[in-house]
């Protein structure tokens, strides 16, 4: 590169490091200040970063028709505008529906007003046998609460005393009567009918006109109203007003009309649906999860670059200025093509940055060889480049086929996850293989050129890791029989070998800041005695939250009034705000599916990278020894979760698949080099494929630990920082990059070779051992050939 090119690309470098800087920050900022004045490029945000409330309907009918399962979702978001501009209704799956409503400050309130969407009825006072099919049960009182039915609804439909149904319904909504002078007007709610109903209801309205009858609306098990009918109603459009009551405020008052056309509209509903999942977090909780997120990423990204340029010079200045890119490449993404932002998403993000080091760490290391088999700075940048290529895109695809998986199977946050770890993924490679490239060779270019900048590979030791392998398979035979004796004995004990949180089990999950910290004493004799008064007939597990003053109590699967009864009590006993208390709810059906499709992801993912390894590397046995790995890293990390009863729910999938996809990055790079010594060396006895195995291994162990240890950074960083949610999915993915390493090197090439070695002549591997000593006592020359090819 001359160096007018030289400075015209370093000048690019720096436009592009300071407008995606600035783009970057002003994206943070407004997504901090969201819904304040100025706030133009706010990032979309999840509910556990933004608050809000997610509700999971089941629809009830058997096969439903497409227009039916539209017309539900367009009936859902009218009735959602009421309450926010930003929302999202859409089906999942083949029978459901589901609702984020985000940024809410009372997300009960939008839960409760939304409620189990179910049948509405309009009701004749009379049915045809002369009998009432209701009645007041409360003379002196005029709520809808002082009415109950005398006949089942089977019996009212037989008797022809359901004259017609929400879906006859074609619009209402709550307004002011138009007959009084503006200053009085009085709140009604306007009804409009299906044309095919009209006929119908006039005639129903001039019977109970004649008699001074009225005609209930019954909704969910309840009278939502029952209006006395004053006159005919021929054109299918009517008033119904008796609002205004003495004690309450003209917007009490209205308030009273909207939802009683809330209800309405949610009767109007062409299918019947089943709430099996809720979730509500509040907005506090939400900030704060996206504030310590971002302190997070800072912390580690800033540790990472001092770790790069104190470890690898001018080439860490070049990586460093290329991470800087990356991460505002990333923010611009998620932003401009309006990505949902989770919580595990910024972990996927954070993630990535590991990543990107890695294979930065991965080119360096073949520079430093390139310079120290003679060639200049500026072709051993070229060539270790090249060199280099292969296993970092092998490495990425594994990861990204994890990646892909989770968008499939996962759900929820976990797909968000997803969609940010595949973003990373090609952010990464982009930055570290292109950009981290052009800048150093721009520096290069301007006259930085002794190799000193960029180091030499110093002679490496031969470690003997295969002789060795026999102790390694009983380290980790110990540590996994340990998670195996851990699950038993839970099991055994309470029930559940894993602490399965709720998408795992189902039931009610409540969490709230009590203002200090409880230990479980504590927590028994002053909280769940509230807890247990409050709701009746439930199993209560209480635990304090590590790092804050959260509790967090599970239970059964609550309805929302032992919700809200709950909330209050908190309210009344230890001074809570309701809005301030996260709930979450889930049905059997969806844990049983979140357990099924867990273990689908995790095989899946499996299956797919052992048919890439084999096609990419053309050696079954390589594939075969990456997945006994990777089933050796999962067991590791289900011995954490076994023995230290971490929570393992939705994020668990998250974990075990980046694991995964990391762990196989990490054997994909050695394998890479084992298979380039193969080609450099005949290999015709046990003993001399050993050779090139362990060579393989010295070779890329700098690399190894190196990238551990700027992963590790980053994850350990959200470990510190991060909410407890965070800390749930840091501290397992910690321990998996912990066994990642560890079984790349101490378990997947010694596999490999037992496989390959299989073949070999076994009195050519005796009188390689007989000459071992000698061997190992010739020049360093013959050793630098097979190091430095």
């Amino acid at each position: 590169m001359k160096k007018k090119r030289a400075v015209s690309v370093l000048a690019l470098v720096l436009v592009a490091i300071l407008a995606l800087g600035a783009f970057s920050g002003v994206v943070i900022r407004d997504t901090g200040a969201k819904n304040k004045k100025g706030s133009n490029y706010p990032i979309k945000l999840g509910l556990d970063l933004a608050g809000g409330v997610s509700i999971t309907y089941e629809i009830q009918d058997k096969n439903p028709s497409k227009e039916d399962v539209d017309d539900t979702i367009a009936k859902l978001e009218r009735r959602i505008e009421n309450y926010s501009t930003e929302y999202s209704v859409y089906k999942s799956g083949s029978d459901r529906i589901a609702v984020e409503i985000p940024g809410l400050k009372d997300a009960n309130k939008i839960l409760e007003e939304l409620g189990n969407p179910g049948t509405l009825y309009f009701i004749r006072q009379t049915g045809a046998d002369g009998k009432q099919n209701y009645t007041r049960i409360n003379q002196t009182g005029d709520s809808e609460k002082d009415y109950k039915l005398t006949k089942s609804i089977d019996e009212l439909k037989k008797d022809g005393s359901i004259i017609m149904t929400g879906t006859d319904v074609a619009e209402v909504a709550a307004g002011y009567s138009g007959g009084e002078s503006v200053e009085g007007k009085a709140p009604v709610v306007n009804l409009e009918l299906k044309s095919k109903a009209t006929k119908i209801f006039a005639e129903e309205t001039a019977k109970a006109h004649a008699s001074g009858q009225s005609i209930a609306i019954f909704y969910d098990g309840k009278f939502l109203s029952v209006p006395t009918v004053s006159a005919t109603i021929k054109d299918g459009r009517c008033e119904i007003n008796g609002f205004t009551k003495a004690g309450r405020s003209k917007d009490e008052n209205f308030q009273e009309a909207k939802k009683l056309a809330t209800f309405i509209r949610a009767g109007a509903i062409n299918l019947k649906l089943k709430e099996i999942e809720s979730n509500v977090v509040g907005a506090s909780l939400g900030g704060k999860a996206l504030e310590n997120s971002l302190i997070a990423g800072a912390v580690g990204l800033a540790l990472v670059i001092i770790f790069m340029i104190i470890g690898y010079k001018v080439p860490g200045c070049a990586a460093s200025l290329a991470l800087i890119i990356y991460t505002g490449l990333v923010i611009s993404i998620v932003q401009l093509y309006e990505i949902t932002l989770t919580l595990p998403g910024i972990a996927g993000i954070v993630l990535g940055i590991g990543m990107a080091v890695d294979a930065n760490v991965i080119t360096f290391a073949r520079i430093k060889e390139e310079i120290a088999a003679g060639k200049s700075s500026g072709n051993a940048i070229t060539e270790g480049y090249k060199k280099a290529f292969s296993a970092i895109m092998d490495g990425n695809v594994t990861t990204m086929i994890a990646a892909i998986i989770l968008m499939f199977l996962g759900s929820g946050t976990v797909k968000g996850f997803a969609y940010t770890l595949a973003i990373s993924i090609l952010a990464s490679v982009f930055t570290a293989v292109v950009v981290s490239k052009f800048i150093l060779k721009a520096i290069h270019a301007l006259g930085v050129r002794d190799e000193k900048f960029y180091g030499r590979a110093k002679e490496k030791k031969m470690f003997k890791f295969v002789e060795h392998r026999v102790k390694y398979y009983a380290v980790s035979l110990c540590v996994i029989a340990a998670g195996i004796f851990g699950m038993i004995y839970y099991s055994t004990n309470s029930g559940k070998a894993l602490n399965y949180s709720l998408e795992f089990m189902g039931g009610t999950s409540t969490t709230a800041d009590f203002g200090k910290k409880y230990s479980i004493e504590q927590i028994e004799k002053d909280i769940v005695p509230v807890v247990r008064k409050t709701i009746k007939k439930t199993d209560i597990q209480a635990t304090a939250v590590e790092g804050n003053n959260n509790v967090v109590v599970k239970t059964r699967t609550l309805s929302l009034n032992e919700r809200k009864a709950l909330a209050s009590a908190y309210a009344k006993e230890f001074g809570i705000k309701e809005n301030s208390i996260q709930t979450q709810s889930i049905s059997s059906t969806i844990s049983g599916e979140m357990r099924a499709n867990a273990l689908k992801a995790v095989i899946v993912s499996c299956i797919c990278m052992l048919i890439y390894i084999c096609i990419r590397f053309k050696d079954s046995r390589m594939g075969a020894s990456a997945i006994i790995a990777l089933v050796h890293d999962v067991l590791v990390v289900i011995t954490l979760y076994a023995l230290s009863r971490i929570t393992a729910g939705t994020t668990f999938i998250a974990v075990m698949l980046t694991i995964v996809g990391y762990s196989v990055n990490d054997t994909i790079v050695i394998f890479d080099r084992i298979r380039e010594n193969l080609k450099a060396t005949e290999v015709k006895s046990k003993e001399k494929l050993r050779e090139v195995a362990d060579v393989s291994l010295s070779q890329t162990l700098a690399r190894s630990i190196n990238t551990s240890i700027t992963t590790f950074i980053m994850v350990c960083s959200l470990y510190v920082f991060g909410v407890q949610s965070i800390r749930d999915f840091a501290l397992p993915l910690m321990v998996g990059l912990i066994a990642g390493s560890y079984s790349s090197i101490f378990i997947a090439t010694e596999i490999w070779y037992e496989l390959k070695s299989r073949k070999l002549p076994k009195d050519a591997e005796k009188k390689n051992k007989t000459n071992s000593s000698k061997k190992t006592k010739k020049s360093s020359k013959n050793k630098n050939a097979v190091f430095n090819n």
